[in-house]
């Protein structure tokens, strides 16, 4: 086999991050956080079946600092997930396939999801009185 100076495959040392694939990498991995919100959801739902000392440890779990860490991410991943959905969905339809529509429904995928995030958690900090 011949290896002299064969050039080597692209790798992502030699690409600086594109908006295109961060926002694909950003998808994928809401994805994985969506499944692991949802685990705990399910937790703190059935906690309450199992008895008031089962709810309150699940509470007072997703009551703390990591767990309002958690519901912010879970929700940011929720409706970022909801935007790139319909995205691909006007994808699937032929449009937006030019580099400017891509970067400009890109940004405003990521806009719909943090504002829905901050209105949806304000709004439940406000009516929670806290």
């Amino acid at each position: 086999m011949a290896s002299g100076n064969r050039p080597l495959s692209p790798h992502v040392q030699v690409y600086r991050p594109q908006i295109t694939s961060v926002l694909s990498i950003l998808h994928r991995a809401t994805g994985v956080f969506l499944t692991i919100g949802t685990l705990f959801l399910t937790w703190w739902l059935v906690s309450g079946l199992y008895g008031p000392e089962a709810f309150d440890t699940a509470q007072g779990f997703l009551g703390s600092w990591f767990g309002h860490l958690m519901l912010w991410g879970f929700t940011f991943s929720l409706f970022y997930h909801l935007g790139n959905g319909v995205r691909h969905l006007l994808w699937d339809f032929g449009w937006g396939f030019e580099l400017p529509q891509l970067r400009q429904s890109g940004m405003v995928m990521v806009g719909f999801a943090v504002v829905l995030t901050l209105i949806t958690l304000i709004s439940a900090y406000a009516s929670a009185g806290g």
